[in-house]
């Protein structure tokens, strides 16, 4: 009589990244909505303000929660260099790194286009610092904005605080554009917009494919008139350096 072998089960631990989207897919993990103290969750890339009490409750238990991984990791916190680490990342990702999750949006004076400009307004080299939301690893790049006004302006250094705002959370470069281009078009009801973003994932290049440390991802971001006059577009690449 034949023996039957148990099936192999499959170790989520050794799969690469496609493979382990498909296992977790065709299981239909749910998971709450409500974490465990009772506050709403919500994507990464969102937002909801919280309070300073809030903000320093949260820090006190994302430290413990390193200092239960420390423990896992088997770093010894008697090492000087490693002592106050769980506190040095709380603060951190809370602080820092997420900080667009937990703060209000900035405030943007917009001014009236007085003078009826109707060609593109450029502001290019703002610094895109993120972090990819799948394997939490630093999305470090710049990013070009350009539009054309209709009948409000603003300050080119307003475009910093935005793609700051949005750029410090958890995010995938295609929905930071996205949200970047939203914010903007409901704000200045542009004739045109563009937002191009050109970063390195390390989460591609520190591990999984290991790609060269200059291997950049580039996306871009059309509205109004950018997305359908390919003149106006190509004049924009041009002159951000994307062409």
């Amino acid at each position: 009589m034949m023996s039957m072998e148990k099936p192999q089960r499959t170790s989520l631990v050794d799969l690469d990244d496609e493979e382990l989207e498909r296992q977790l897919l065709r299981k239909g993990h749910l998971y709450p909505t409500e974490s465990t103290l009772g506050h709403r969750l919500f994507d990464a890339n969102g937002n909801a303000p919280i309070s300073n009490d809030e903000r320093m409750m949260m820090i006190d238990q994302v430290e413990q929660k390193y200092a239960e991984i420390f423990d896992i990791l088997r770093i010894d916190r008697n090492d000087p260099n490693s002592t106050d680490t769980p506190f040095r990342l709380s603060r951190m990702w809370i602080n820092e790194l997420l900080a667009g999750r937990y703060t209000p949006a900035p405030k943007i004076t917009v001014f009236p286009n007085r003078k009826h400009v109707d060609e593109l307004v450029i502001s290019k080299g703002i610094k895109v610092m993120s972090v990819c939301s799948h394997h939490w690893q630093p999305i470090s790049g710049t990013c070009a904005i350009g539009y054309v006004p209709r009948d409000k302006v603003i300050g080119l250094s307003k475009f910093t605080r935005i793609v700051e705002w949005f750029s410090r959370r958890g995010q995938i470069q295609e929905e930071l554009g996205e949200q970047i281009a939203d914010f903007l078009v409901d704000m200045l009801d542009p004739i045109a917009l563009g937002v191009v973003i050109s970063s390195k994932h390390y989460c591609m290049i520190a591990r999984g494919v290991e790609a060269h440390d200059s291997s950049v991802m580039i996306t871009s971001v059309m509205r109004g008139d950018l997305a359908t006059n390919h003149v106006l577009r190509n004049e924009f690449l041009q002159l951000i350096g994307e062409q």
